[in-house]
């Protein structure tokens, strides 16, 4: 929908943005009325501000606290402006607050067509996640518990005393199931290393 009124536009554009930490890009600045001329012009009054190729901010809502990963959402964004990438892994353990893992790049899972070349700090896994395997932050996806230990599990990278942690944190929390975990553990090929920690849970 295109906006012809300006206040009915910054409202429309606020709304977006204010769900993905003062970001906008550029396709849901047209969507709400905001075509380049307006652009141009917020931009040189200081009211936007550009934060990378074809995305904004609105220069007066506060950073989130995890604005990282919101730009990193919207930079995996697809030609129909879809973000990509689902916060996961190590990354993904830490937001839970599983175990002590203190990841010193980010973990991004994307999908197994995705093509964009990752910046220097970020590590793609590429998977096939379902709907039931993320759920929504502020402005970007993350793995659920569940599918995080899933995750770490397979990868390796995590110690066998972090995992063990992870899911003793998870199961004593409510963060997961112990019998849904045992059967996803089951029908995942690579996850056999929580057999050891679940059986210790016992």
């Amino acid at each position: 929908m295109s906006y012809r009124d300006p206040h009915k536009s910054l409202r429309a554009l606020h709304a977006i943005a204010v769900g993905q930490g003062g970001y906008f890009t550029a396709k849901q600045a047209a969507e709400a009325g905001y075509g380049y001329t307006h652009l141009t012009y917020h931009l040189k009054a200081g009211n936007f501000e550009r934060a990378d190729h074809g995305l904004y901010r609105i220069v007066t809502i506060p950073l989130a606290e995890h604005d990282d990963l919101i730009r990193l959402s919207l930079w995996s964004r697809n030609r129909r402006d879809v973000p990509q990438a689902v916060v996961s892994h190590e990354t993904a353990l830490a937001l839970h607050q599983l175990s002590d893992v203190l990841p010193r790049r980010v973990h991004l899972s994307v999908p197994r067509t995705f093509r964009k070349e990752p910046p220097s700090h970020c590590v793609l896994h590429r998977a096939t996640l379902s709907r039931a395997d993320a759920e929504q932050r502020e402005g970007f996806f993350l793995t659920t518990p569940l599918r995080t230990l899933l995750d770490v599990a397979g990868a390796k990278t995590v110690t066998d005393e972090q995992l063990g942690r992870a899911v003793d944190d998870g199961l004593e929390r409510g963060m997961v199931r112990k019998s849904k975990l045992e059967v996803a553990v089951r029908n995942t090929p690579g996850a056999a290393r929580l057999l050891r920690p679940l059986a210790a849970a016992r």
